[in-house]
């Protein structure tokens, strides 16, 4: 089971005001705070993110280099997915692959796809065959 996953930022506010909205959706409640990071929880496994000093924000995040390529988290269900895609909308978030969207993983595959402020992929998928 993995304990927690930390991530360095480039601007924690907008970052907060991205996770935060999300990640509550999903049933984590915020774990920590300090001026320079927020965690969030759900169980035993917690999210960091913390500012990235500024002295290392010459070269920014692409998924494609390596290192992370996207967080994939578990929706309730399908129409979840869908609750959740429309809030995205809503807030002005790109959808990711929308000409493909909600199969864009594949035929039995029913998720999300979408970009935190750092254009971080993030994927909310939905458990098999449950609606």
């Amino acid at each position: 089971m993995l304990h927690h996953l930390e991530i360095y930022v480039s601007d924690l506010t907008k970052t907060i005001e991205f996770w935060d909205w999300f990640l509550t959706e999903l049933g984590y409640e915020t774990y920590q705070k300090w001026d320079s990071g927020i965690s969030w929880k759900y169980g035993e496994t917690y999210l960091v993110f913390v500012q990235t000093d500024e002295r290392f924000l010459d070269i920014p995040y692409h998924r494609s280099r390596v290192g992370l390529n996207h967080l994939a988290f578990h929706a309730k269900t399908k129409e979840h997915v869908n609750q959740i895609t429309a809030q995205l909308m809503e807030k002005g978030i790109t959808i990711l692959y929308q000409d493909k969207h909600p199969y864009a993983g594949g035929d039995l595959h029913y998720a999300v796809y979408f970009e935190d402020p750092d254009r971080i992929k993030v994927e909310l998928v939905a458990p098999d065959n449950k609606i």
